[in-house]
């Protein structure tokens, strides 16, 4: 077995080791979730090495350079102000989601103009746009930690496969008998999930353009899609108000969640994977322990539906927006509200924690997006400008630059 190389994971504080084994590429990953900028990097390294035989003591100085790299991102100042960089007239009619690749250097915006369009971050050029589905572009992604493809599903009930450095469409998978709202790659880039109206999810091969399997099982729509770290499972939200956990090698259910009294507006997996998060329009978010697919703990609290629930990286924070115009932060192992999120005069759509941690980010019909210190429940800034309601929003993987995607047709970038 030979060490080949060590790459460095930001957030949630890790490192991926990458080795060759029998002549085939593996990957491990050391977690480094308690690291904290007062912690000892002697202490840290005797403790992984200790755990970890693959660290040999030749490596030993190119991990403590990445712990300390890590130490440093960490202790960067969180009082960033961030400033509107550039407008965007992005498409001739609403967009419906915008997503960065990994690196940040670029995003992607759907829209109900039929395109999906590739954009430099850097100087906010338009680098490509992704034309051929007849119908609404509705759900995008990257797939990252790459960044080299683009999935894009789409009313016409197809998924295309696109190069995001040419734009030429790779693959169109055909299957689905009704509108597809989610799309997601698995973290190896190996398979394509798609959840669509027709109330099944399939799984695509992203080289051969084949489908491997239709997960078939909800009674409603599906309207989310996500799978773990590891993307040997898939979560699938249903308007039939329950999520189903699906092995992705065998097609086979391996849990349903049952216990919500409302359609599921989003699911995810924490980061190592032990718990899930669902959030419903029944007006709570319920936390799942993912090997049993037992319900541990129900987050309540919003006086209306629940439109997006998501962890922070290291797993240790769930935040919730709501249909009744605030958010709220919990800790996700005592269930314990830590702050509420007051200041939109309209429903927040979407809410996403900073890479590290240290800020909120809000989406609201009030035309504004928001920033918010997650343990005080102070806004720290508005982002304001847009004509008409902000549906999206996403930070870049260093933190540093936001985009917001609206009604009014445009896309903001802040830095």
């Amino acid at each position: 077995m030979r060490l080949k190389k060590f790459l460095l994971r930001y957030y949630p504080p890790g490192i991926i080791l990458e080795y060759e084994q029998s002549g085939m590429m593996k990957s491990k990953s050391i977690d480094l979730l308690d690291l904290k900028p007062t912690s000892d990097v002697d202490l840290l390294l005797d403790d992984i090495i200790a755990k970890e035989p693959l660290i040999t003591p030749s490596k030993m100085e190119q991990v403590r350079k990445l712990i300390l790299r890590l130490k440093e991102k960490q202790a960067e100042s969180v009082d960033h102000h961030f400033y509107l960089f550039k407008v965007l007239r992005a498409h001739i009619l609403p967009l419906t989601n915008v997503a960065f690749n990994k690196s940040g250097t670029s995003f992607i915006t759907g829209s109900y103009d039929r395109t999906c369009k590739v954009w430099d971050t850097a100087s906010g050029e338009e680098l490509h746009v992704l034309e051929g589905h007849k119908n609404v572009v509705y759900a995008i992604a990257f797939n990252n930690p790459y960044g080299d493809k683009i999935a894009t599903g789409s009313f016409d009930k197809t998924c295309k496969l696109w190069s995001a450095e040419s734009g030429k469409c790779y693959h169109t998978y055909k299957g689905h008998t009704a509108e597809i709202v989610c799309v997601a790659f698995n973290p190896q880039s190996t398979v394509v999930a798609t959840g669509s109206m027709d109330t099944t999810a399939k799984l695509w091969d992203v080289q051969k353009g084949a489908e491997i399997s239709t997960l078939s099982g909800h009674s409603a729509e599906i309207i989310s899609c996500s799978f773990n770290t590891t993307g040997d499972q898939l979560l699938t939200g249903s308007f039939d108000h329950t999520v189903s956990v699906w092995d992705t090698a065998t097609g086979r259910r391996l849990h349903t969640l049952i216990g919500h009294r409302g359609e599921i507006s989003n699911a995810q997996f924490n980061f190592d994977n032990s718990l899930i998060v669902t959030g419903s329009m029944d007006k709570t978010c319920k936390i799942w322990d993912s090997r049993t697919g037992q319900c541990i703990g129900t987050l309540r609290g919003h006086d209306d539906e629940v439109l997006d629930v998501c962890f922070d990286l290291t797993g240790q924070y769930i935040a919730t927006a709501s249909a009744d115009g605030t958010g709220r932060v919990y800790n996700a192992l005592t269930h314990h509200c830590v702050s509420k999120l007051e200041g939109h005069e309209g429903e927040i759509s979407k809410i996403t924690f900073s890479p590290q941690g240290t800020r909120c980010l809000t989406a609201s019909s009030d035309k504004t997006g928001r920033l918010w210190d997650p343990f005080s429940g102070k806004c720290i800034q508005v982002l304001e400008g847009h004509n008409d309601e902000i549906f999206s929003c996403a930070f870049n993987y260093e933190g540093n630059i936001i985009v917001t995607g609206s009604k009014d047709n445009t896309c903001r970038l802040w830095r």
